[in-house]
């Protein structure tokens, strides 16, 4: 595929993905969704826990087998309760900064299916006491306003409950002149798109490996899809796409592992996950033999659904492919075209080394 087309077809899924609405726990409607998108490349179909998987055409099921994995949720919020004013109190669904929510706008879902706008409430400095200007905000003291009087209003007329999903309200950007992607739910939409992107590249490839997508739910909040996904598929090898936090903005240079316009980032080590040393040195040395940028990290802190993946079964060796984004787990992220198209490359061109002979290599590296 030609490179302007390639670029419009990846920027179509991400925007499909980054701009549908699906915080952990209620994937259902960007499930069905992601369905759709998967039915070309193989056979297709969601679990209970709303966990998406692609068999892809071709498998003889007496190959080594891959394991695909990106998760379907993002960060979000959820309706605690109903204030007499009609202003909706909340509880974070995954990690945010409480300090990222205020003045922001928000979809609430209504018990009709609709997404109902609304403001995270900031109280105007006219109002505050010193105290209170110089307070870190906590989640307690952020409510939604979505234009309500009264708590009758937001039952009656908005017809909100309790335990109403959130999402942020932000529609996809690109500045297609300087490659930059501005967008909610990076984390992980921007690896679902690389994990479809894989998939469409190798459609009329024949590999010597088997290969099993599963876009899966959860992950912001424990990895719970991806224990299930893993239980269902039982790979031999796992690839796990994410949108990955850059810290190209922030610390010393020297510091820095993770910047926008250079490539998939491969972690070493995070909390949650000690990278398979063979399977690491083996996608490190196919990225410099074809000539894919890539950049290395030992992360202090983060996990990935790779730290649910690698301890299943009897072990599965599992590295993960981050695509950078700035500001993840906020309403907005930064990232660029190129970063997500070097990240599809590379898992390309790992598809098309592994066989039943690399598989054993890797087992047997011990990252020299």
């Amino acid at each position: 595929m030609a490179g302007t087309e390639r670029r419009e077809q990846l920027l179509q899924t991400l925007r499909i993905f980054s701009e549908a609405n699906g915080p952990s726990g209620f994937e259902h409607e960007l499930a069905r969704t992601a369905l759709e998108v998967l039915q070309p490349y193989g056979e297709s179909y969601i679990d209970s826990l709303q966990n998406v998987y692609l068999e892809r055409a071709g498998n003889s099921r007496d190959r080594v087998l891959v394991q695909l994995d990106a998760h379907l949720d993002e960060v979000g919020l959820i309706v605690q309760s109903v204030s007499p004013q009609g202003l909706l109190r909340i509880l974070p669904l995954g990690s945010w900064v409480a300090s990222n929510v205020p003045s922001h706008r928000f979809r609430v879902r209504n018990s009709e299916g609709k997404w109902i706008p609304a403001l995270a409430t900031s109280k105007p400095p006219h109002y505050m006491s010193d105290a209170e200007r110089n307070s870190p905000i906590v989640f307690t003291a952020i409510q939604l306003d979505v234009g309500a009087t009264s708590a009758e209003e937001i039952s009656e007329k908005f017809k909100i409950r309790i335990a109403a999903p959130v999402v942020p309200d932000v529609d996809l950007f690109y500045d297609e002149k300087n490659d930059v992607l501005i967008g909610k739910a990076f984390d992980c939409r921007i690896g679902c798109t690389a994990l479809v992107e894989t998939l469409s590249s190798l459609a009329e490839e024949e590999l010597a490996c088997d290969v099993i997508a599963a876009l899966s739910s959860q992950e912001e909040v424990g990895g719970r899809g991806a224990e299930v996904a893993t239980r269902m598929t039982e790979p031999d090898l796992a690839i796990v796409f994410e949108g990955t936090p850059a810290d190209d903005t922030f610390g010393s240079p020297d510091s820095q592992q993770t910047l926008l316009g250079k490539g998939p980032m491969l972690r070493h080590l995070d909390v949650s996950m000690i990278t398979h040393p063979g399977f690491q040195r083996f996608a490190l040395d196919l990225a410099e033999k074809e000539g894919i940028p890539v950049q290395e990290a030992v992360r202090s802190g983060g996990g990935t659904n790779g730290g649910i993946i690698h301890k299943m079964g009897g072990g599965i060796p599992t590295i993960v492919l981050g695509v950078p984004v700035r500001y993840i787990h906020t309403s907005y992220g930064i990232a660029k075209l190129y970063d997500l198209e070097k990240t599809a490359d590379l898992a390309v061109a790992l598809l098309k080394a592994i066989n039943d002979d690399t598989y054993e290599e890797i087992l047997a590296g011990d990252g020299l």
